[in-house]
């Protein structure tokens, strides 16, 4: 898998992990019972990205800057945040830049992540 596609797994599975199942009654114990209106799932493009990081970040033992820092937000994932990886991630994303300059890179990294992540369904806040 992808460094990119490991990270929307990441989230996109807690988001799920973290949404109620709708439940119905036991057809068998009280069939007369009405059946209610099944319970929206989130889907995909319901998924607010803040909610769900700041929800692993506050099960996470480590003080982590995520919005702001590809490193970071790597570590809350649970995925390696290498400078190798870091450099796996860019040549994914297509950075024309100096993988050298790893402050340079890692600015490029966190705003590409942010934007894909919005393009692929979750909700990115403005000033995330």
């Amino acid at each position: 898998m992808s460094i990119l596609g490991s990270i929307f797994s990441a989230i996109f599975h807690h988001a799920k992990a973290a949404t109620p199942a709708a439940q119905t009654p036991d057809a068998q114990t009280n069939p007369a019972a009405p059946v209610p209106a099944a319970t929206p799932v989130a889907t995909p493009a319901t998924i607010d990205i803040d909610s769900v990081l700041t929800d692993m970040a506050a099960h996470n033992s480590q003080t982590l800057n995520w919005k702001q820092s590809i490193v970071d937000l790597l570590k809350l994932l649970g995925l390696d945040s290498s400078l190798d990886a870091r450099k796996k991630l860019a040549a994914e994303l297509g950075y024309t830049g100096s993988t050298d300059d790893s402050a340079a890179m890692n600015v490029w990294l966190i705003g590409q992540v942010r934007q894909k992540l919005a393009e692929n369904g979750g909700k990115v806040p403005a000033g995330l």
